[in-house]
């Protein structure tokens, strides 16, 4: 019977954010005015690791940023920002775990808040083709709205995203022999609690302590 690995990306395969890290990309380059765009990105990071984000606020904050851009210089700064902010960040014991499931039959996954226009080339990077992540809302031209199409992939919509994508796959959650959820955040407690093989991962400090109270394995792939 085969057998589900799901990952989580911001600091679970990532020791960043990749979200945060692309706002500061921006100011950093000069894309965006850096004093303004830091100060909203930070206070939305900051209700983030406080588990008080609205991810539809946040996310169409974001993806408003992303449609601000021509799509050329859109696919521009993103290709840079891929060279010098995440392709030093993916480091060999990351690879290292989802190459072991991979080798092993699983069908692995990518589950994350982020919108997928940031992470897809991420993912992409990791060699996992299997990708879920906020969907942002495209124009009849194939341009990004600003807005977000669909529901958010945080929190309980990680579960709905995830049994909608298997069931369009014709491979029903039920039907894995083990399903294993690796996630570093507290904000990801229901899917951690479905899977059969839950495993906090380089876990925040609230995540720890529940991993303890559950008796969940924790590991740390990353020092920082």
């Amino acid at each position: 019977m085969k057998n589900l690995a799901l990952f989580d990306l911001d600091h679970t395969l990532l020791p960043l954010d990749s979200d945060h890290e692309w706002g500061e990309f921006l100011a950093r380059v000069g894309a965006v005015d850096g004093d303004a765009y830091r100060a909203r990105n930070d206070a939305f990071f900051a209700q983030y690791n406080a588990g008080v984000l609205d991810p539809v606020e946040y996310l169409e904050f974001a993806l408003g940023t992303l449609a601000g851009f021509p799509r050329h210089e859109l696919e521009s700064l993103h290709a840079r920002y891929m060279r010098e902010v995440i392709e030093p960040a993916i480091k060999p014991q990351a690879l290292k775990l989802v190459r072991e499931h991979q080798a092993a039959g699983d069908l692995v996954a990518i589950i994350t808040a982020t919108n997928h226009y940031i992470t897809a080339p991420i993912a992409a990077a990791f060699g996992v083709e299997h990708h879920i992540a906020a969907m942002p809302e495209r124009d009849a031209a194939g341009n990004l709205t600003g807005r977000l199409a669909g529901t958010p992939t945080s929190g309980p919509g990680k579960i709905t995203h995830m049994h909608a994508w298997l069931e369009r796959l014709g491979q029903p959650f039920g039907s894995f022999g083990r399903s294993h959820f690796y996630s570093d955040s507290h904000n990801d407690i229901p899917l951690l609690s479905i899977v059969s093989h839950p495993v906090a991962t380089n876990p925040s400090a609230a995540l720890a302590s529940h991993a303890q109270q559950q008796g969940w394995p924790t590991i740390q792939l990353f020092n920082d």
